[in-house]
């Protein structure tokens, strides 16, 4: 099945309470965010695409607009991350309880360290801190990877769920490791031209910077960022992680989220096997009272997700510190993509993570059949 615009009827949606989703993101334009644009997509068919407000406001005012390409932050993990590690799975060049020290030797005195899998990377349970900024004093990637293999765990791995982006920065070595390809060229190769993406990429253009959506005025850059990757870390990695630094419209995220639900197919393109994506949308972590597959966020969480409360326990999705999600129901045969600039211009602005589970409550309300 591939994505096509159609009617709500179509996708079986209601069209009155369609226009209340709509009336909910124009209330919130200014409030939780400048702007936003909004994908809802059900049986194939995209019966909504709207955009919101504007894409910068400072130093210029630019309109937003329904193709605007977006920073991404953490959409990236479960995008390009969990597809490039599931396909280097198939060809056999890795698998989930593979131990990394077999792949980096120099962690083998750490003993806690030398338990660590990749599946515990995936899964945020390799007890790795969840954040430390690296760009500071280090010049590249690979200094930050072997910093990120270096930091020190606060527990034995798969004891508690601990969100980490330094799980996924070591994905990046390890994919680039066993490869001997960069992480661009295997997002290239899995991702970008099988589905034909035209407007998803790392370290997008200048000529692309018009349809650019703005983030922060970052304090460490001294500028507004309009097409430079938000993420600290991913910048000094050169705009290319494993979590961060995908950059997209909604259309061609929608791509990719009907490719996941079409179990790994998008026309007549196998992006993965039907057994890897059965595999990535498992909950891992349920043991440890939250929901976490392969690179996606579970809806079966005991603490709640921005999914809401209406979509299936089967859903799975992600979010983005930009602003960013993607929430897709296989019950329910949806796709929500949901992309705002709400940390334009500071991140202090808080108030999207209140409002996604009622917009995505809207959301499936109008679900008709």
């Amino acid at each position: 099945m591939e994505l096509y615009y159609g009617s709500p009827k179509e996708a079986g949606l209601d069209e009155l309470r369609l226009a209340n989703v709509d009336r909910l993101m124009k209330r919130y334009v200014n409030d939780a965010f400048p702007g936003a644009v909004l994908l809802i997509a059900r049986r194939g068919v995209i019966a909504f695409h709207e955009s919101y407000g504007k894409a910068q406001i400072v130093p210029v005012e630019r309109i937003m607009q329904k193709d605007m390409i977006f920073d991404l932050a953490s959409l990236t993990k479960s995008l390009v991350t969990s597809i490039i590690i599931m396909r280097l799975i198939e060809e056999g060049l890795i698998n989930l309880r593979q131990k990394i020290s077999t792949i980096f030797n120099e962690i083998n005195k750490d003993e806690t360290k030398r338990e660590i899998t990749i599946l515990h990377l995936l899964t945020h349970t390799s007890g790795l801190p969840a954040w430390e900024p690296f760009y500071i004093g280090l010049k590249d990637k690979n200094e930050i990877i072997k910093a990120a293999l270096n930091a020190f765990p606060s527990n034995q791995p798969g004891e508690k769920f601990t969100y980490s982006d330094l799980g996924y920065i070591i994905l990046t070595g390890i994919a680039e490791y066993v490869t001997g390809k960069t992480f661009d060229e295997l997002f290239k190769e899995y991702v970008m031209h099988p589905l034909k993406l035209k407007d998803t990429m790392f370290n997008p253009p200048e000529s692309l910077k018009p349809r650019i959506v703005a983030t922060e005025l970052c304090q460490w850059r001294r500028e507004v960022l309009v097409g430079k990757v938000h993420d600290e870390n991913a910048y000094a990695m050169g705009g290319i992680s494993g979590h961060a630094g995908l950059f997209s419209t909604a259309f061609e995220i929608a791509k990719i989220a009907q490719t996941m639900l079409n179990y790994g197919t998008y026309g007549s393109n196998e992006i993965l096997s039907k057994s890897s994506v059965t595999a990535m949308i498992k909950n891992y972590v349920k043991n440890l009272n939250a929901g976490y597959g392969l690179g996606w966020m579970i809806n079966d969480n005991p603490n709640g997700t921005s999914a809401g409360d209406l979509f299936s326990e089967r859903s799975f999705g992600h979010t983005g510190f930009t602003g960013t999600s993607v929430w897709i129901d296989p019950e329910k045969e949806l796709i929500v993509v949901l992309l705002t600039n709400r940390i334009h211009p500071t991140r202090e602005n808080t108030k999207l993570i209140e409002l996604r589970p009622r917009i995505h409550n809207t959301i499936a309300s109008t679900i008709k059949s």
